[in-house]
């Protein structure tokens, strides 16, 4: 038998992506292995979500590094100590310096919740209501050196409803991003996506556009 298609995980918050990614290996959905769950805030829930799933738990805080560099470098270090086949960001809140990017191409991937290129950085639900879009929704992409600027795998879409506020938007989008990344994780891990030098394929082939989440909750 092949050995399990490993993944690490980086949060910084409540770790609601993290536990639909748990609720689907737990239902026989994904075939994957979480290796760890690695954090730079001892208080994030989605360290109690791990421990609770049984998976080792890692944080480096970095108030106890002298740079942002510093950081970074004992953070990913303690990564690499998973032997992880992909680290999938969801919900980090740092930005990655480029250093730690470029010694890691193509094996981390960031969930993002917006259609990008639109509205990169935070607090991208006001953005898009401030913007008026009559679109909104989240993207699994290629964590490059850019800020929210790698190649876009997968998406899901939501329309803005008229008296959206942000909160009300962020809920409809994060109902479509837990699917979203556990389908997107799903289709690395069967070999269907590969994250190559030239960019990301399909089935083989470069990927001509970003995946779409359907209503029946897969890609296509």
């Amino acid at each position: 038998m092949s050995a399990p298609f490993r993944i690490a995980v980086l949060a910084s918050g409540t770790g609601t992506n993290l536990q639909a990614l748990i609720d689907a290996i737990s239902a026989g959905d994904l075939a994957v292995e979480i290796a760890g769950v690695f954090s730079d805030k001892a208080k994030a829930f989605a360290l109690e979500r791990a421990r609770g799933a049984g998976i080792a738990t890692t944080v480096v805080p970095p108030k106890r590094f002298a740079t942002r560099e510093a950081h970074d470098e004992a953070f990913f270090a303690a990564v690499d100590g998973a032997s992880a086949d992909l680290i999938v960001c969801a919900g980090y809140m740092r930005i990655i310096t480029a250093a730690q990017i470029e010694r890691r191409p193509n094996r981390m991937i960031n969930l993002h919740p917006s259609l990008l290129p639109a509205f990169k950085g935070l607090h991208t639900h006001q953005q898009a209501l401030d913007a008026g879009a009559i679109e909104h929704g989240a993207s699994v992409h290629i964590v490059t050196a850019d800020l929210d600027d790698g190649p876009v795998l997968a998406q899901a879409r939501v329309p803005v409803l008229p008296g959206d506020t942000a909160g009300t938007l962020a809920a409809r989008v994060q109902a479509v991003e837990h699917p979203l990344l556990v389908e997107t994780v799903r289709m690395l891990a069967e070999g269907h996506l590969r994250l190559a030098p030239d960019g990301p394929h399909l089935n083989g082939a470069p990927l001509p556009a970003p995946l779409q989440l359907g209503a029946n909750r897969r890609l296509a």
